[in-house]
């Protein structure tokens, strides 16, 4: 098998032939994603690039952009088809011959054997273009969870993609100029969600959809799968039921998770999460595990670290066990290469965590599984018991009183006029709360957390951080089949006991109970929390920047009130102050006028 954890990149050109240059340019900037090589190929109006990390059969013949001369057909992929030898046996039944032994080749023939229904047969992550030699048509997908991303440009001159929104703007063709509803979107929820991005008309492929681009610039778009929520009755299954199921389809999602013939890792925070992932993978026979966790200095009262947790798995399951130790000194000079790590601003503290912890284990591992995703999916955050008594009419105002960082008013001082497009994030919860298939407005807002928010926030910040440095993810709680089961369960189940309760239930029959029963805790990086010291001196001089003045994005008055006393402008998500200093510094580390 061939895993793709790569870089893809395109034109297509609707006015005569597609050029290498602004693919090159592309390529270029995605390079960390596939240090091992890359590729490009242009025809006609097409022009593909691929940047590749080998991770098993190192051979040519599954390079890409691959081509498939009988069928016509010609893909870019980035991810990883976990039931790719199941499909592969059931194509080859119908009459396909194959020329590798690659997941990618598997794509191109399912493609040409299904077309769009392809998707509904693929069990993983993945983004991947297609183009059709005889229709002249190129067709795009996304997993269904937005695990692997595709961001794209189009008008009348061409349509432009790459996996990275910082390499689709090394074309010249993609414009720059900042989104209102992007910086909403980023100063609300913290991500910029659904299709938009920070930059008016750039576009990110929705998760769980296809579309279609011709020869002449017809797009057309359509939806594969989406997360309905159809909630047995809570007598239909016992609690031991749901437990057994949940707990059945947690190793299913896990061993699939074990396709590769290179060692795996787990990014081991401590927490009850990726502590199970240990736990099962031990229990599959998983020998010689390598486990990494990470920590900080202590800033005032607040410990920096969660290695008392980690150790105790680490020790229970023997594994190899590395813990990386980040001082300031190390987390201050990482910051800026963080942050041009990110596709897009990504304000949740932990990203530098990951960062860090990524550069760390791509030096023993190529591939990690991970933990993202349970706190949604099994309801772990402390926004999620208020909507149990809220009705459905206020359902979406009391998520964002729990959830939003800034609210219309704060918003109102902090950004310049032209940016504060009234209620624009609150709309967008208002309207996917009233077109969610979920009834009650807790299983809404699980609905959004699972389907947008994390795919948004969390899932990116994962394959951010990971790919800069080569560096294969893999995130069990986002197997589609076990999210949709996960769906099915009341949210009693879910809440109890402080969140989680099921998913604690399961992981009480695999790990110790020290690391279920603690309090929850997050990846802890008390410097950007407090920005104290050399951390308010690093946003002091980005905001000096003349860029920063001129850019007239923020209301400057108030922006120097919070560099004046950073520690009266803390929301419950921490510093505010980080979060504007972020969105500057990313602008100005990607050359944003």
């Amino acid at each position: 098998m061939r895993v793709n954890m790569c870089g893809i990149a395109g034109e297509i050109s609707f006015q005569g032939n597609a050029s290498t240059y602004h693919v090159d340019a592309m390529l270029n900037n995605l390079a960390p994603r596939g240090p091992d090589g890359w590729g490009v190929a242009a025809q006609g109006n097409i022009c593909f690039g691929h940047q590749r990390l080998k991770v098993i059969d190192l051979t040519s013949a599954g390079a890409q952009p691959m081509h498939d001369a009988k069928l016509g057909l010609t893909i870019v992929f980035n991810g990883c088809i976990y039931n790719y030898k199941a499909l592969r046996r059931e194509l080859e039944q119908l009459g396909h011959q194959f020329f590798s032994t690659s997941d990618t080749e598997v794509i191109l023939k399912a493609y040409a054997q299904w077309q769009e229904q392809c998707m509904n047969r693929f069990n993983g992550m993945f983004s991947f273009a297609i183009w059709h030699r005889d229709s002249n048509s190129t067709f795009f997908a996304r997993d269904r969870l937005g695990i692997k991303p595709l961001y794209y440009y189009h008008n009348q001159q061409g349509f432009w993609f790459s996996s990275t929104l910082p390499s689709l703007l090394k074309c010249a063709e993609v414009p720059s100029e900042l989104s209102p509803l992007g910086v909403h979107q980023y100063m609300s929820f913290r991500a910029i969600v659904g299709s938009d991005t920070l930059f008016s008309g750039v576009k990110k492929l929705l998760p769980g959809h296809w579309l279609r681009v011709s020869a002449q610039g017809e797009v057309e778009q359509g939806r594969y799968w989406q997360l309905n929520t159809v909630v047995d009755d809570e007598n239909s299954r016992s609690e031991q039921d749901w437990q057994q199921a949940l707990k059945t389809a947690l190793f299913t999602s896990t061993k699939r998770r074990l396709e590769a013939d290179v060692p795996v890792g787990v990014l081991l925070s401590g927490g009850v999460d990726s502590s199970l992932l240990v736990g099962m993978l031990s229990e599959l026979g998983v020998k010689h595990l390598h486990t990494f966790s990470i920590g900080f200095d202590n800033v005032a009262d607040e410990e920096g670290n969660e290695f008392k947790y980690s150790d105790i798995i680490a020790s229970h399951y023997d594994t190899e066990h590395n813990k990386i130790f980040a001082q300031h000194e190390t987390l201050l000079t990482h910051l800026r290469p963080c942050i041009e790590a990110m596709s897009e601003p990504m304000v949740s503290h932990d990203v530098i965590g990951f960062y860090l912890l990524s550069k760390a284990v791509s030096e023993h591992v190529k591939v990690v599984q991970s933990g993202q995703g349970a706190d949604e999916v099994f309801a772990g955050y402390h926004w999620y018991p208020p909507m149990t008594d809220t009705s459905n009419d206020e359902a979406a105002e009391c998520y964002a009183k729990s959830y939003f960082s800034w609210d219309e008013a704060g918003l109102a001082q902090v950004l310049a006029p032209e940016y504060c497009v009234s209620n624009e994030s609150l709309k967008l919860v208002q309207h996917y709360f009233a077109s969610c298939s979920s009834q009650l407005p807790v299983d809404k807002a699980l609905h959004l957390d699972t389907a947008v928010m994390l795919v948004d926030d969390p899932v990116k910040r994962v394959d951010n951080m990971t790919m800069a440095f080569g560096l294969e993810a893999r995130v069990p709680f986002l197997d589609h089949e076990l999210v949709e089961l996960a769906f099915q369960m009341p949210h009693q189940l879910k809440l109890r006991d402080g969140g989680k309760y099921l998913l604690k239930q399961v992981a009480r029959e695999i790990i110790p109970a020290a690391v279920i029963d603690r309090p929850k805790g997050y990846f802890p990086v008390p410097a950007l929390r407090q920005m104290q010291g050399e951390y308010l001196e690093m946003a002091k001089e980005a905001f000096s920047q003349p860029v920063a003045r001129q850019r007239k994005l923020f209301n400057l008055k108030y922006i120097d009130a919070m560099l004046a006393a950073p520690e009266h402008y803390t929301g419950k998500f921490g510093s505010k102050l980080w979060q504007v200093t972020l969105l500057e510094l990313w602008l100005q580390q990607h050359n944003i006028q």
